[in-house]
């Protein structure tokens, strides 16, 4: 079936399990909000957060969320790296791209000085830190993430230049106990760990989705029950058994998903019997 057919089935505005949902629509958790405001104050002074968690708990989305806060700051600028495992080099490049310098990798002190006196100027009249926002930050090389603690410090490490949110997978924050990045990871000071989430938040989770989507009573409570009690406390679990459930109720024609939907397609079938 065509999405817009599958839209227009069940009215909704758009399909509320697929990763390309609106950034206004998405769901923030309470303690996300308040991952959020602290940042939003840690721009006027700069320096390190992190937000980390397992594969599934929406780290990315809440990067994405966070971005669009961050954006609507007036006079903050937001830049997104894409390539966080590129080399030094394309780190430079990209660093240079992302806040309007002109870099050379072949003169790469030139490129720190160029780039640490850019933000200066930006401090100078809007009194922010320059965000940088880094997912899939596990990838990263060492060399890269302490070239990025040496760019962003200055005056005898008196002085931050930059807001830095480092976002990944659980490798992350054990790879800053490590020698080689003690000192980046004695340097961020806010930090949220994403854990799998209660059932009453995947509750919430779904009640929310749904509104947003303009279809609050797509799903009846049984199988929102169903839902939660299968995922895990996993986000992406959720959302992709959501969105096959969607898929199948639609090619039925169904005018609501239900129960009985879930176990047809996910109940284990009997074993046949052993010939002997």
């Amino acid at each position: 079936m065509h999405n817009k057919q599958l839209l227009a089935l069940y009215g909704l505005k758009y399909n509320p399990f697929l990763p390309g949902i609106p950034v206004e629509s998405l769901w923030s958790p309470p303690e996300m909000d308040a991952f959020v405001f602290r940042i939003e104050n840690l721009v006027m002074d700069g320096g390190f957060a992190l937000v980390c968690g397992d594969p599934g708990l929406g780290k990315s989305k809440n990067l994405q969320l966070l971005a669009h806060r961050l954006g609507r700051l007036d006079s903050v600028v937001v830049g997104v790296m894409e390539r966080p495992q590129s080399s030094l080099g394309d780190f430079y490049r990209e660093m240079g791209e992302l806040f309007g310098v002109n870099l050379s990798p072949a003169n790469r002190y030139g490129g720190f000085k160029s780039l640490r006196q850019r933000w200066l100027e930006h401090i100078k009249s809007t009194l922010f830190r320059p965000i940088l926002l880094i997912d899939e930050a596990q990838e990263m090389m060492n060399c890269s993430l302490n070239e990025l603690r040496l760019l962003a410090s200055a005056d005898f490490d008196s002085q931050c230049l930059l807001t830095i949110i480092l976002c990944g997978d659980m490798r992350l924050p054990e790879r800053f106990s490590s020698n080689a990045l003690l000192a980046l990871g004695s340097r961020i000071r806010y930090r949220q760990i994403l854990e799998p989430y209660s059932t009453g938040k995947l509750h919430e989770f779904l009640k929310y989705a749904l509104e947003q989507a303009g279809a609050p009573q797509l799903m009846t409570k049984p199988l929102m029950d169903t839902l939660v009690e299968h995922s895990a406390g996993n986000l992406r679990l959720l959302n992709t058994m959501a969105a096959e459930l969607l898929t199948v109720g639609a090619s039925k024609e169904l005018n609501q998903l239900d129960e009985k939907l879930f176990l047809d397609l996910y109940a284990l079938k009997p074993r046949s019997a052993t010939v002997r």
